[in-house]
Order: C-alpha cells, then sequence, then structure tokens
C-alpha cells in the first residue's frame, strides 16, 4: 500500500534549505546591521561591516580559482581575520583549516600537505614559522599576510596583503548555500601525541546546530558581548563565531591571555559569557589584586578540556563568574555534553554544588545520545557512578569522519557509536563522569586508579596550583601513581606533606608514591601533555 505522506510532498527550494551557519550571516546582517560584530582594540566592525569583509574574502578567493572542495588554512590569533574566515572561506564554498598557532613547523607543513591546502592566510607574528613551514611544504600556495595593528609586527612573507586582498574582492558577492548540508565546512587537526594528528572533518549541518545547541544549553540571550579567551583555532571557537552571528553578539578579540587583559575586557567592555580551559580559572582565581578589576554584572563562564576541579569551581563562583561545564572532543565539534542545572541543586552546599557541576552531565540538545558502554560487548554501564565503560556519541554533531583515513573512521564508529576513548560511569539520575581517558588509567596491582580522583585531593590543598598524575611502572605493583605539582609563590610544601596529605583522603592504594614539582606542559588550548609527564616519570 502507498503511503499517502509520500505523493506529491516532495522537497523543493520553497520547503527544504540545507542547514548551514552561512544562513546566520545572512540574517544579522539584515536584522542587527548596526550592532557591532567585532571589537579589536581600536578597530570596531558593525555586522553590516563584517559581512562586506567577509563577501569581499569568498569572492577573492574564488577569483583565484578556490572553490567547492579547496582547503584555505589559517594561522592566527582572535583577530578580526580569523572570526571573518570562519564565514568568507566557507561562503566561497571551500573548507576552513584554522591552525594551531603552538605547533611545530614539522607539524604544521604535515597538515598543509595532508589537507591540500591551496591557500593560507597568515598573521605576521607567525612569519617565522610560517616561512619554514612552506619551505618544507611542496605545495603550490597562496600566501597573505595579515598585519593586524595590534599585534608586533612582523615581515611579509606572501604574495598579498590581507586588506588588499579583501579589496580586491566583491562587497555585494552572494552569500551562496551549500547544495547539500553534509558538504564539509572545516577540517581540524587532533593533537598527535603519537604520530601525524588526524584530520577531523565537520560538515555544515553539524556546525549549524552546534552553533544552535550553544545557545539553548547556555540561555544566551540576543546580543551577547563575547569574550574571545578561547583560541578560534580551537575546534572552530566551540562554534561560538557562528553562535554569535545566530544572536547578534559582539566579539572582543583577544590577541594574548593574561589575567590583566581579562579583567580590563570583562570592565571596560561589560563582558557577558566567554569559553576556557581549567588553566584560564586558575589563572583568574589566582590572579594578583593588581591585574584585578572591579566589575558588578554577572559574568558567565563555559569551561571544558581537563576536568575541572571543584575547588577550582568554588573559587570562580565565589568571585562572581557563573560557571557551565560541558564536555566534548574534535570529534564533536567542541561542546557536546552539559552539566544542565537543576534550580534545586541551588540548596546544596557549595561544596557539593561544586562537586555536583564538575561531572560532564547529559547529551546537547543536538546530540542524539549518549551513552557509557562497554566497548567489548557495546551494553550500556549500570547506572550505579561506579560501573566503568567508554563514553560514546550519536547524533549529528558526532563529525564526518577522519580526512583520507578510513580505518581510523571505520574504528571510531564501530558498531554505529563514536568511540571516545574516555572512560566514565554513569550516575542514577543518567548524567556521566569522567574518570580518566583509557590511556591515563592506572592500574596498580590490579586495581584500576583514577588519575583525575587523585588531582581533584590534590588541588584540595592549600598550596597546590596545578597538578597532574600519572602512572610509573613499578617492579612490584606494575603501576604506582606519580603526581607532577605547581606549587604557589612563595610555597616551602614538600613532597612528603602533600603525600600525607592525599592519604588522609583517599584509600591507601590510590596514594600517589612520587610527587615531582615544576610547571606543566600544555597545549595552546590548556590541556597538560600528559605523555610528556609520563616521560619524564619514567626517567626519574
Amino acid at each position: 500500500m502507498t503511503n499517502i505522506y509520500e505523493q506529491g510532498l516532495d522537497r523543493n527550494q520553497a520547503n527544504y534549505v540545507p542547514l548551514t551557519p552561512l544562513s546566520l550571516l545572512s540574517r544579522v546582517e539584515r536584522v542587527y546591521p548596526d550592532h557591532p560584530a567585532v571589537i579589536h582594540g581600536k578597530l570596531s566592525y558593525s555586522w553590516r561591516q563584517t559581512t562586506e569583509r567577509c563577501r569581499r574574502l569568498a569572492s577573492a578567493l574564488v577569483k583565484r580559482g578556490i572553490g567547492r572542495g579547496d582547503t584555505v588554512a589559517i594561522i592566527a590569533p582572535n583577530t578580526p581575520a580569523i572570526f571573518e574566515a570562519h564565514f568568507g572561506v566557507p561562503m566561497a564554498g571551500a573548507v576552513l583549516n584554522a591552525l594551531n598557532t603552538r605547533l611545530d613547523a614539522a607539524t604544521l607543513s604535515f597538515i598543509l600537505e595532508h589537507g591540500e591546502a591551496k591557500a593560507v592566510i597568515t598573521d605576521s607574528e607567525f612569519s617565522p614559522l610560517m616561512r619554514s613551514v612552506l619551505k618544507n611544504t611542496p605545495r603550490d600556495l597562496l600566501v597573505i599576510d595579515v598585519h593586524d595593528p595590534e599585534g608586533p609586527g612582523g615581515e611579509s612573507i606572501g604574495q598579498i596583503n590581507y586588506d588588499d586582498f579583501l579589496a580586491s574582492g566583491d562587497p555585494d558577492f552572494e552569500i551562496s548555500l551549500p547544495d547539500d548540508e553534509w558538504d564539509a565546512i572545516a577540517l581540524n587537526y587532533t593533537s598527535g601525541t603519537t604520530g601525524n594528528p588526524k584530520g577531523v572533518v565537520y560538515h555544515h549541518r553539524g556546525a549549524y546546530l552546534n552553533a544552535i545547541s550553544n545557545i539553548v544549553g547556555w540561555n544566551m540571550a540576543h546580543h551577547p558581548v563575547y569574550l574571545w579567551t578561547l583560541p578560534m583555532f580551537h575546534c572552530n571557537g566551540w562554534c561560538f563565531p557562528w553562535t554569535l552571528a545566530a544572536l547578534g553578539g559582539t566579539s572582543i578579540c583577544l590577541r594574548n591571555v593574561s589575567a590583566d587583559a581579562i579583567f580590563s575586557a570583562i570592565a571596560e567592555n561589560q563582558v557577558s559569557h566567554f569559553c576556557g580551559a581549567p588553566i584560564i580559572l586558575n589563572l583568574l582565581v589566582n590572579a594578583k589584586d593588581i591585574d584585578r578589576k572591579s566589575f558588578s554584572h554577572t559574568v558567565n563562564v563555559m569551561t571544558a578540556a581537563a576536568p575541572p576541579p571543584p575547588s577550582v569551581l568554588t573559587a570562580m563562583e565565589e568571585d562572581g563568574f557563573k560557571m557551565t561545564h560541558v564536555y566534548g572532543l574534535t570529534e564533536t565539534y567542541g561542546p557536546a555534553v552539559i552539566c544542565a542545572w537543576h534550580p534545586n541543586w541551588d540548596n546544596l552546599p557549595p561544596e557539593d554544588q561544586a562537586n555536583t557541576k564538575a561531572r560532564q552531565g547529559v547529551p546537547y540538545h543536538a546530540l542524539e545520545d549518549l551513552q557509557i558502554m562497554n566497548p567489548e560487548t557495546m551494553a550500556s554501564v549500570k547506572p550505579d557512578a561506579t560501573d566503568l565503560g567508554e563514553t560514546m556519541f550519536r547524533g549529528n554533531i558526532v563529525m564526518k569522519g577522519y580526512l583520507k583515513n578510513e580505518l581510523a573512521t571505520k574504528e571510531a564508529f564501530a558498531g554505529g557509536w563514536f568511540h571516545s576513548g574516555d572512560l566514565g560511569v554513569m550516575h542514577p539520575d543518567q548524567y556521566i563522569q569522567l574518570k580518566d581517558r583509557a590511556k591515563d588509567i592506572i592500574i596498580s596491582g590490579g586495581e584500576n586508579i583514577s588519575s583525575i580522583e587523585i588531582e581533584d585531593t590534590l588541588y584540595r590543598h592549600k598550596d597546590v596550583l596545578e597538578a597532574a598524575v600519572v602512572a610509573k611502572s613499578d617492579e612490584h605493583w606494575g603501576e604506582v601513581p606519580c603526581a607532577f605539582v605547581t606549587l604557589r609563590n612563595n610555597s616551602d610544601t614538600t613532597a612528603a606533606e602533600l603525600i600525607e596529605f592525599c592519604r588522609t583522603q583517599l584509600a591507601k592504594f590510590k596514594t600517589p608514591k612520587h610527587i615531582i614539582f615544576g610547571d606543566l606542559p600544555k597545549t595552546s588550548t590548556g590541556k597538560i601533555q600528559k605523555f610528556k609527564l609520563r616521560a619524564r616519570a619514567e626517567a626519574q
């Protein structure tokens, strides 16, 4: 029998349009053309001006033969150029590859070659680095120099200046939508701790949906003032360039992150929102009095990356910041899980509130499902906050796959779920909580030990500024916990004192057997590089 709902009801241009964040730019230009879109030092652009600049960028790229399926890379701090690239590049039909500014020349050369870049936009601060990169990249690239007036300066290494490049474009270039929302919009590379990084491909549909999920999950009103502490090269700034277009928001650019710069921006620009890893939170709660600026309004902060210690969340709340904890990966467009807050939790004691907020939470609105599963049987674990399994994702904000790596893509999507590699538990209320990366779990005498649990304990010590725990080989136990600790200034706390402190808080077998003091190596997004710490521990 024929389904009556499949007769004469075909999709057409009137009733079906591919989802893409480019639609959000068209709308904000129409609705809020004169509202400030970008503020960068003395520079300020309205949404009309920003959209025109994006049109010019797209047009200039197309004039040089760049279009659908081509890759355009950019290496820049949080400036107007990289914000504009999030719209201008896909408007040309191309794919944006925002490069991590802290990568070495060899890795960047690999990325440009692997992603088959046709053009690269480079901030002059990175000219020495990019000269070396281009020397070792066997590609004929269009190189565009950005000379930011707020930057430190630098030499030109390309064929044309960014402003001249924009001037060559058409200010009335049409914002055309992709033929298929499954078309690629961005290419982001994972931080390869062993071997080369993998290229994660995003599609227009996922970028649009996560941009909207940010709004709903974070209860964002129109016209937020958003401070760019999170690098836009990290998961395309968690999709917030596109979120801000949807809301007619204002971007406050920040080339260099410091406590003084953040507090000044909050006070001077009435910043309402910013995102950052726990390293940013630590920077603020431990800021010197001279760097602090008073503010009377609420500042909403979204944090992710490494699970934030409850003690840091508490300190941020006490300083006037309203915290939201999210979780995700490069493969999930950034945030895909949120610790959705219940009003009755406001009645909990502050420490219990922080512990509750430290959980990763529940699916983002655009994520279809989130489970903790046994990766061997693909069965969900018991929701008892104890049974350990792997965090699995399914939905429209999961990547297309890994570029030119079918085997890795197949392995990541085995069983119809994205395998994150993060180990966690499911609480009875269906909120998940991470316990460790699969590679970071410590197995001592046959017992699994969560490095996160030990780190949270160390953070409760008054003299600990930062802490990270890894496994160290041991002849008797197989592995034992080894803690790396950065102390606060002027602290004379000893390793023995910290071990004794942990012993009063943890089971004996979980207590660190070694404490090593010093600064912790981090990625550009604030994640502690545990692979370096593991190597250092084994060398001791």
